[in-house]
Order: structure tokens, then C-alpha cells, then sequence
């Protein structure tokens, strides 16, 4: 009979001791040696290769993690930033130039200081009409353009 007690007692007490143990195991700080996916704090231009994305295209990530990425963009006269989809929202600003941008059945001229909205999936591209940079943010980043 002693046994059982002793037995219900080591359960009761040592059942939620162990959980309570767990919960604060999950919540320690994490181990250094474990960082989660994210660019440096400061990115600059000038230290930073430009990556080609197509021709007369090229591109530099200037900052990202798992739920951001932002893109600079630099087009040559002429280039064209073909049509596809991707699952991201993406917002695009026009630092400089022109561009004709196809964003679903929509088609529209659009030059410096102007911006663009793209929801996820929908069709979308441009023709460079004068060269210039687009500034992409992507929400969640975009993995593919990571090497």
C-alpha cells in the first residue's frame, strides 16, 4: 500500500515538474552557433557585386530575412524583365528611368518616384523604355535569388 502512495505522489508532483522543466528549456536564449537565415545590418552598394538576372539585367540583394528581402534592380535601355509569377507580394518603386510594366491584363508607363503593387501569383513584367533601377521588396524573401 505504501508503494502505490509513494507511486501517485512521484506522479503528481514529478508529471508537471517535467513539463514545467521542458517549457522553460524552449524558452532559453538561443546558441549562438545557431542563426536564423538574414543578410548583415549594413549592406553597401559598393561592397556589394552586382548579380546578373537576365540580360542587360543585373541585381544586388540589399538586405533580407525570412519574411523581408529588398532588391535594387539596374536596367539597361531595351532589357526586358520577363513576364512570370511567384508565390511573394511584391511592391516595386522606380528610383529612375521608364519602364512599361504588364502587372496582370493592366499595361502602364511608369518613370522615377512612381510604384508599383503585385500581388502573389498574378502575371507580371516590363520593358525598360529608359534605363534605370527598380528598388523590389519582397515579403517573404525570396530564397531562390540566395545563393
Amino acid at each position: 500500500m505504501k508503494m502505490k502512495v509513494w507511486k501517485k505522489c512521484m506522479f503528481i508532483i514529478g508529471v508537471p515538474l517535467l513539463v514545467i522543466t521542458s517549457l522553460c528549456a524552449n524558452n532559453k536564449i538561443p546558441d549562438n552557433s545557431v542563426k536564423k537565415t538574414r543578410s548583415g545590418t549594413f549592406i553597401y552598394e559598393k561592397d556589394k557585386a552586382w548579380e546578373p538576372a537576365g540580360e542587360g539585367v543585373t541585381r544586388q540583394i540589399m538586405g533580407y530575412d525570412g519574411q523581408l528581402m529588398l532588391v535594387k534592380v539596374k536596367f539597361e535601355k531595351g532589357a526586358i524583365g520577363t513576364p512570370h509569377t511567384h508565390y511573394h507580394t511584391q511592391t516595386t518603386y522606380v528610383a529612375t528611368g521608364k519602364f512599361e510594366f504588364t502587372v496582370g491584363d493592366e499595361k502602364k508607363i511608369v518613370e522615377a518616384g512612381d510604384g508599383i503593387y503585385i500581388e502573389p501569383d498574378i502575371l507580371h513584367g516590363c520593358i525598360c523604355l529608359e534605363p534605370g533601377v527598380l528598388i523590389d521588396c519582397f515579403a517573404p524573401m525570396r530564397a531562390d535569388f540566395l545563393k
